[in-house]
Parts: C-alpha cells; sequence; structure tokens
C-alpha cells in the first residue's frame, strides 16, 4: 500500500490534496489536529495532519473511503472547525458518489441498466446501487433479482414518504389545471370532472381561460355537455369574477387553462392576472412524458411561483420510460394526483399512490 501524510490549515484542504494525489480510492488511516510550535512559544497555529493510503494491488470501489477517526483534542475544536469537518463530510460524499455503475457488482449490473432505461437519473439509480450494495455487505450475501426489487422499492418508498399522492380533495371549489400547449389539460380536467359526477354526485361547472383555440373550447362544451354542466369563456380578471358569480351554487369548478409557450414569461403574466389564486383552489401542473425531462425541469421551474400542489403527468401509455417522474418529484419535493394512460373518457386516468407509480415503474423488470 502507498502511504503519505499531509498536512493542511483545515481538514478539507488535507482531503483535497488526498483526492488530487491519490485520487476517489484512497483510504484515510488517520488524522489528528497539530500545532506549531510557534516563535517563543506564541502565535501558535492549528494545522491538520493526515495519513491516506491506497492499494494499488486491489481495485477498490468508491465506498472505501470511510470518515476519519478524530482524536480527543479535535472534539474541542471550535464551530469554525466544525463547519469544515461539515464540509470535509460533503467532499467525501461527493467523493463516493463520482463511483460509476461499473464499480458495483455484476449480479447488480442487469437491475441498474433497467433503471438507466427508464430514464431514472444516474444520480438516483446510484444511491440505488449503494443501498443494495450496503446491504449485501451487511448480511454477507448476494440476493436475488426479488429481493433487489424489494430493495428498490422500500428505498423509494423512503425516499418519497413526505410527498403527497392522491387525485383533488373534494375540500377546496376551484380545481385549476396549468400546463403548456399539447399535453392534454382539456382531455384530463374532462376526466377529472367525469369522475367528480359520476362517482362522487358532485355539482359541476366549467371556466375556462382558452381563448386562443376554438377546438379547445368546442371540445370542453362537448365533454360539458355529456356531464349536464355549463361552461363560461373568460378573456380577463372581470370576465373571471363573473364567471365564478354565476356558479357559486355549485359543488366543483374545473378551470381549464390556455395552452400557451409557458417559456416566454409573459403568458405566465396573463395567467395571473386573469385568475384569483387566492380562491378556495388547487392547483395542479400537467406534465405529458413523452416530452424532454429538461423541458420538464423548464416548465416546473417557470410555474415555481404559482401554489402548484401536484403533478399530473399524462401520455404514460405513449413512452417505455417513466423515470422521469420520479426525478421530478425527487428534485422538487412535489409529489403526483394523477397519471393517464390513453383518451378515453373517464376510463384512462389513475389515481396516484406511491405503490402503484413503483409497481409502473419496476413491472418491466419482475421476471426473475
Amino acid at each position: 500500500m502507498k502511504m503519505k501524510k499531509y498536512t493542511a490549515d483545515t481538514m478539507v484542504e488535507a482531503m483535497k490534496q488526498v483526492r488530487k494525489d491519490l485520487g476517489d480510492e484512497a483510504v484515510i488511516l488517520s488524522s489528528s489536529v497539530v500545532k506549531s510550535k510557534g516563535f517563543l512559544g506564541l502565535f501558535r497555529r492549528k494545522s491538520v495532519e493526515v495519513v491516506a493510503g491506497l492499494d494499488r494491488s486491489v481495485s477498490k470501489p468508491a465506498e472505501t473511503i470511510f470518515l476519519p477517526k478524530f482524536s480527543p483534542v479535535e472534539k474541542q475544536v471550535d464551530l469554525e472547525m466544525q463547519k469544515e469537518m461539515n464540509e470535509m463530510k460533503k467532499l467525501l460524499q461527493e467523493m463516493k458518489q463520482v463511483a460509476s455503475f461499473g464499480s458495483l457488482p455484476e449480479e447488480l449490473q442487469p437491475l441498474l441498466s433497467y433503471l438507466e432505461q427508464q430514464d431514472l437519473s444516474k444520480e438516483f439509480i446510484l444511491q440505488i446501487g449503494n443501498e443494495i450494495f450496503a446491504k449485501m455487505k451487511l448480511e454477507k450475501k448476494d440476493f436475488s433479482k426479488g429481493e433487489q426489487l424489494q430493495i428498490v422499492r422500500d428505498f423509494l418508498t423512503k425516499e418519497f414518504a413526505d410527498l403527497p399522492f392522491g387525485g383533488i380533495s373534494f375540500n377546496k371549489k376551484y380545481v385549476n389545471l396549468l400546463g403548456p400547449t399539447g399535453v392534454g389539460k382539456t382531455t384530463t380536467i374532462a376526466k377529472i370532472a367525469a369522475r367528480a359526477v359520476l362517482e362522487n354526485r358532485k355539482k359541476i361547472g366549467f371556466i375556462t381561460t382558452d381563448t386562443y383555440r376554438i377546438a379547445a373550447i368546442e371540445q370542453l362544451r362537448t365533454y360539458a355537455n355529456l356531464l349536464q354542466a355549463p361552461v363560461e369563456v373568460v378573456y380577463n380578471s372581470n370576465d373571471f369574477k363573473a364567471a365564478i358569480d354565476k356558479m357559486k351554487d355549485l359543488d366543483l369548478i374545473f378551470i381549464d387553462t390556455a395552452g400557451r409557450n409557458y417559456m416566454e414569461k409573459k403568458f405566465l403574466d396573463d395567467l395571473n392576472r386573469v385568475i384569483d389564486f387566492s380562491l378556495n383552489m388547487e392547483s395542479f401542473l400537467v406534465l405529458s412524458v413523452t416530452s424532454k425531462e429538461a423541458d420538464m425541469k423548464k416548465i416546473v421551474e417557470m410555474f415555481s411561483s404559482f401554489p402548484i400542489e401536484k403533478f399530473i403527468f399524462t401520455k404514460v401509455d405513449e413512452t417505455s420510460s417513466i423515470g422521469q417522474m420520479f426525478n421530478l418529484m425527487k428534485q422538487y419535493r412535489i409529489g403526483t394526483a394523477y397519471f393517464t394512460d390513453g383518451q378515453e373518457v373517464p376510463e384512462d386516468i389513475i389515481e396516484a399512490c406511491l405503490e402503484e407509480m413503483l409497481n409502473l415503474l419496476l413491472v418491466g423488470d419482475r421476471n426473475e
């Protein structure tokens, strides 16, 4: 094993030296805080001394890096030193994350490859792979494919345990669907509204701000006629106020917003001027899983100033990968209300729960 001693002003600086010199597979063998003698015993300065090693005869994954044990002297360091220690831990974590899929055991590669095909982010897949690998080391055994999938399910269940799932609450009078053009907002709102009428016996109405597409208005009128529900087309905030006044005796009012290019901020400003978001309202952001994930993220960020309750993902039946749904939920900490899997109204919509979404993600990799 190649061993070397490093001295630096802080632990973070020492770790950077280790990483630069020995790479990500280095092992911290010992560390200590030392004080220089100074001049006549004065002006003594603290520094960090680290001994690191690298076994070149054995290729070790990044997981062999571990946090050093600190001496009693270090336990008495001031708050500034503690902050440096936190930074050092973060640096170590980053060093772990640079590991490639290939650094994980061969028996995990089929599962990792499947998750990659599902467009789950590489960072997310590495977290899952490291979770399974850690359990393998702890239990000192290999896991079957079924056991690996169960660990994935448990990991993702814990990851999203704090997020809300499920459809409209029926506690708020106004249900608002937001999103860009082409994601299927009008069809989706008709599906949700139809279930509210058929399954929950609610008296409903529709408001649409989509005055740019005649076909969209006619489509909504068709659904409204089938449900025996009124429709109001609004062009400005005064129209909106008049519409909600006309529908004040209804149980639920569904608002179908205009499908525009919301990459342009002016359309978002128009939306904010027309709709009164201070009402007793729940808003959902509709995204198509057939879109590029980068575009979906841009849309989420553009709508970040609006009170988004949950996502609605459409066109699940038109793609073979749905990992982007999980990537977005993880990054933005927003849950999911529904996902749709066809054009039939009201059949092709599923009220989201985490278990059902995990089934959707893992169903293609169930065969032993």
